[in-house]
């Protein structure tokens, strides 16, 4: 499995480097690079790998990735049982803050972007309340070139900045940490086997042969590198994929939830649901059912 360290294409016309992909399926390898990242998802779905830190993706979602903060976008098996040519549909803008334009974000008037920037150390998820507008302006800068497109970038960053009040922090509460090659690469066999095989039965014993360690050396490694331990993440990828059967209405009972999400008893999947949630299964329909009916009245 590779690679960690990802090279973003280099632009010829500007310091802000725009990458639109319309493929079978998003790039599939736990990976970092030096510069910063807006995306915005318009085709597809599945799980965002942030550092440490797991959650569902979705068509309309905007992200602000952190420098050399490894990331994924795993999208859902779907997309590699159909490889169709236009799958999914992304935009990502990168921007090194610390090189390239440090010396325009030094200047006094930027003061505000600045500070902004230091939230961006573990990535950030745009509220849901700005995506239309910003998901305009990512479309828009994707299509100018030069300083337009520099001078575009700005102001995007300017309403991060002053108009923005609720992101949602894609971390658990600690600093940056930094992987090694070796180890970004192993994290990434760990991720991926769990993303793939989260519904089956994983014991320690698989995943510590997957990352080739002992049970006790692996227990030590991924808590020393994730601040959590193993199960603690098998049981955020397994919510996590919960609730997207949860918020699609793929499900016959809350305990047909359990049972494909890797739970052998609804009990536990129940308690840890509300652990990772803040709430029940079935209290987490409701309210997706009440948000979704609000919605459409507003419509």
């Amino acid at each position: 499995m590779k690679v960690v360290q990802f090279t973003v294409p280099v632009a010829a016309d500007g310091a802000v480097v725009v990458q639109e992909d319309i493929l079978p399926y998003f790039y599939n390898y736990l990976h970092r690079h030096k510069e910063a990242q807006v995306t915005l998802i318009i085709k597809g779905e599945g799980t965002l790998i942030a550092g440490n830190y797991t959650q569902p993706f979705k068509a309309g979602d905007i992200y602000v990735i952190g420098a050399n903060q490894p990331h994924m976008f795993k999208g859902d098996a779907k997309y590699f049982e159909n490889l169709q040519e236009k799958n999914i549909h992304a935009i990502h803008i990168f921007f090194d803050h610390e090189q390239a334009l440090k010396g325009l974000f030094n200047l006094p008037e930027m003061e505000v972007v600045r500070k902004f920037l230091l939230l961006t150390t573990n990535s950030l998820q745009l509220p849901a309340a700005h995506t239309e507008k910003i998901g305009e302006e990512v479309q828009k800068i994707a299509g100018l070139t030069g300083a337009e497109r520099l001078l575009a970038f700005i102001n995007m960053l300017l309403y991060f900045s002053k108009q923005v009040k609720d992101w949602k922090s894609l971390s658990t509460g600690f600093s940056k940490h930094t992987y090694s090659e070796s180890e970004g690469l192993r994290m990434n066999d760990i991720y991926q086997y769990t993303l793939e095989h989260y519904s089956e039965n994983i014991t320690l014993g698989k995943i510590a042969s997957v990352a080739h360690l002992t049970t006790y050396a692996f227990c030590k490694y991924f808590k020393k590198h994730t601040r959590k331990t193993y199960l603690e993440f098998l049981n955020e990828v397994r919510i996590n994929a919960a609730c997207k059967k949860i918020i699609a209405g793929n499900f016959d009972s809350i305990a047909a939830v359990a049972y494909a999400t890797g739970y052998n008893n609804p009990i536990t999947f129940n308690r840890v649901f509300r652990k990772v949630t803040g709430m029940s299964p079935t209290n987490y329909a409701r309210q997706y059912r009440y948000e979704e009916e609000s919605l459409m009245q507003k419509n």
